[in-house]
């Protein structure tokens, strides 16, 4: 008997800024490198005699759980890859539901119909992941093999081996937490499921011990939309959207660099500006009464999907020393480096890559 351990990837950029990554890499988040840790402890005694991954970043950084500690080599697999999901990659999700609001309904409960132009189709995906569990089950006979791959996948793969159709796996197959563990057996001739999705490892006091009490977006939230803030045309929206985000006088965004409002619907939540220098953020200001519900972090991703592209590997922001909102940019991992000018800090956040973990 061959057992197989499949397991999503940690928390990546994507899932906590609410933008479709598909086949395009992001990195993990803080908490994501948490949920790596977790992995590595309750998997600690396990017996693993090979670990397969995704090329994905995301995935390969969170098989480091499992194959470093025990000296493995890990066997990258594409056909493990995310969904591609065409015209949809690195937009947001609340761009998606404003525009394609029938199509993305159909992405989540309706994969038989779902169809984007780009975009594989579930059906090609669940045929490419079905082969690669197969090659893997084969490559393992009588040993135990982790297999590290993305959520719609895992949620494709797990209906299918319990007989539930495409037109149905929106309605009986849930999406697991990002590192939630699947248990598959072969026999030779085929994969059963023996238990899915458990996290328990995510409800452990270890873990438990460094969660953040504050709102998340969750994968049923679209989040914001963005548009390019046309300055001096579009002053008007600013004065709402930058009041009271820090003390004193409301910062005036400078005409001369990008800016993007957030949206809710039709109603503008956020401001975020570009300075000139290199992954400089200029501000980052959210609407008073729209605060503490997990906007402001999708702010932040759109600074980190700008900057990267232009090889940026840090953001960076001035902040007045003492400021509130040092704490919300603390929370999204900037932390304070030297002083900028009597009064203020310049505040940093990594945004690259790992080379040990990107092709």
């Amino acid at each position: 008997m061959t057992t197989i351990y499949l397991i999503r990837h940690a928390e990546a950029e994507g899932n906590l800024y609410r933008i479709a990554q598909g086949q395009d890499d992001s990195a993990l988040t803080d908490r994501g490198w948490r949920q790596v840790k977790a992995l590595e402890r309750r998997f600690a005694g396990v017996q693993i005699d090979a670990v397969y991954t995704s090329d994905l970043y995301r995935t390969r950084a969170t098989a480091s759980a499992l194959y470093l500690p025990r000296g493995l080599t890990p066997r990258l697999e594409r056909d493990l890859r995310e969904i591609h999901v065409g015209v949809w990659e690195r937009r947001t999700w609340g761009e998606i539901a404003r525009r394609w609001p029938d199509q993305m309904a159909d992405f989540s409960r309706r994969m038989d119909r779902w169809r984007m132009e780009g975009a594989e189709t579930p059906a090609q995906v669940l045929e490419r992941a079905l082969g690669a569990l197969g090659r893997i089950a084969a490559e393992n006979e009588g040993r135990t093999a982790a297999v590290f791959s993305h959520g719609y996948v895992i949620r494709l793969v797990l209906a299918k081996l319990q007989g539930i159709s495409l037109r149905d796996t929106g309605d009986k197959s849930p999406t697991g937490d990002n590192t939630a563990v699947s248990c598959l057996e072969w026999d030779g001739a085929s994969l059963r499921v023996v238990w899915q999705n458990d996290n328990s490892h995510l409800l452990a006091p270890e873990f438990l011990a460094g969660e953040k009490v504050r709102k998340r977006a969750n994968a049923l939230e679209p989040g914001l939309y963005f548009t390019p803030v046309r300055l001096p045309e579009q002053a008007a929206l600013l004065p709402d959207l930058t009041a009271a985000f820090w003390e004193g006088e409301p910062p005036v965004p400078d005409p001369a660099c990008p800016a993007l409002a957030g949206f809710l619907g039709e109603e503008p939540v956020g401001l975020v500006q570009f300075g000139p220098g290199p992954g400089e953020i200029a501000l980052a200001c959210v609407r008073r009464d729209c605060r503490r519900r997990g906007f402001g972090v999708q702010l932040i991703g759109q600074a980190v999907y700008y900057w990267r592209p232009l090889g940026a590997d840090r953001l960076r922001i001035v902040l007045p020393e003492g400021c509130a909102a040092e704490r919300f940019f603390g929370d999204c991992g900037f932390a304070p480096a030297e002083a900028a000018e009597p009064g203020s800090r310049l505040w940093i956040k990594d945004i690259g890559f790992d080379p040990a973990f990107k092709s």
